[in-house]
């Protein structure tokens, strides 16, 4: 059985090789959960679950895959365990296409451990610069349809001489720009950032960042502000939905956020980006990707885990079909549901058994990404398929 592929209608003989290119840097994640409270100077405390996944980049480059689309990475890898682990998850699990990424011999891969309390997470990361600048590693990137890069002063894509100037040179092969925008600690949100939206085609930040860069008052004003420098604006603004507007196809819409109870944000953005991504090469109306996107969010936040709590079809179909088959018994709220997302009647039915789908009740410990129906055999966890590889334990 082969694995849904959502663009087979796009896709032409000839087209690009890859829907995604990212580049970045990857982190092996450790995560700690069930903590009652943060250990006190001198203590120890014990959490009820760790595991353990590939972080950084990764996160968006497992969402992008888990939703079916071709995605390569670009990344440095150490050549430590940490290293392998994350290099044969996102290889042989994810289906991740690392051609244009390397391994470093002596180079550490950089750690982070996240600790969630209540609903809230702090972080420790140890790490070292990359052996060799991103731009090198790449060269010319491959063909692809899309890219997503974040936008920074540090490496600006308007810069012939920036080591983001590989984005650059995808954009003059035909592939979109979608740019986001990371969190700026020395609080100076320089507005002369936006700048560089000219040479992309979507702006998807959230409306914190949104409200800082533009010194607007509320997000849907900072979204106006956005939509004055790029084609389609997208600002989230977490469990209150997210807003956007296409200037290419007239459209402006808002759409509220599925209610769910939110466990891990971690990644919660990427999965986000994911989403609208493939809303935008699939050519769906702004409103339909909007809620694509949050629904991934959603989907992805009630699970611990980071970037392997990230969903796939499999689990899209799931829940598409519990709220079609309760419509009309669960009251507005779950009518309004089977209406926003009605959409997906036409996409879930298209599913193979086999689709992704993350394994229940565990910190995504194995991913259901084999082209085989999934099964259940004593000596494995439900839910896990049983001829996926035996990847070392990411939860206890």
């Amino acid at each position: 059985m082969q694995a849904y592929d959502p663009l087979a209608g796009e896709r032409t003989p000839g087209g690009p090789q890859f829907d995604v290119f990212l580049a970045g840097t990857v982190f092996l994640d450790i995560i700690f959960t069930g903590l009652p409270a943060m250990p006190a100077a001198g203590t120890e405390i014990w959490a009820e679950g760790m595991g353990s996944c590939p972080g950084g980049i990764a996160n968006l480059a497992i969402a992008t895959s888990r939703l079916g689309l071709r995605t390569s990475l670009a990344a440095a890898f150490g050549d430590d365990d940490y290293g392998d682990f994350c290099w044969r998850t996102l290889a042989e699990q994810e289906s991740v296409d690392l051609s244009r990424s390397r391994r470093f011999e002596h180079w550490h891969s950089p750690v982070t451990v996240s600790m969630a309390v209540d609903r809230d997470r702090s972080m420790v990361t140890h790490g070292h610069p990359s052996p060799m600048p991103t731009s090198e590693m790449i060269g010319k990137p491959p063909c692809s349809k899309a890219v997503i890069v974040p936008l920074s002063t540090e490496e600006p894509l308007d810069s012939p001489d920036s080591p983001c100037n590989w984005a650059e040179l995808a954009r003059r092969d035909g592939s979109l720009i979608f740019a986001d925008v990371g969190w700026d600690p020395s609080g100076a949100w320089s507005r002369s950032l936006l700048d560089q939206l000219s040479l992309c085609h979507a702006f998807m930040p959230n409306a914190i960042e949104a409200m800082a860069y533009t010194g607007s008052d509320s997000p849907r004003d900072a979204l106006y502000a956005i939509a004055d420098k790029v084609t389609v604006a997208v600002v989230t603004d977490g469990a209150n939905g997210a807003m956007a507007i296409d200037s290419e196809t007239g459209e402006e819409a808002f759409v509220p956020a599925p209610r769910v109870t939110a466990l891990d944000p971690t990644g919660a953005g990427d999965v986000f980006g994911a989403g609208f991504v493939l809303g935008t090469l699939s050519h769906w109306p702004l409103a339909d990707r909007l809620a694509f996107a949050q629904l991934c969010a959603a989907l992805a936040v009630q699970q611990f885990g980071g970037s392997l709590a990230a969903p796939g079809w499999g689990d899209i179909a799931d829940w598409w079909h519990e709220v079609r088959d309760s419509a009309g018994h669960t009251g507005a709220y779950g009518n309004s549901l089977a209406r926003r997302y009605a959409f997906l009647d036409r996409l879930v039915p298209a599913v193979p058994v086999g689709a992704v789908r993350r394994a229940a009740a565990t910190i995504a410990r194995y991913a259901d990404v084999g082209p085989k129906t999934p099964a259940t055999r004593p000596d494995r966890p439900e839910g896990e398929d049983p001829d996926s590889p035996r990847l070392p334990a990411q939860k206890e």
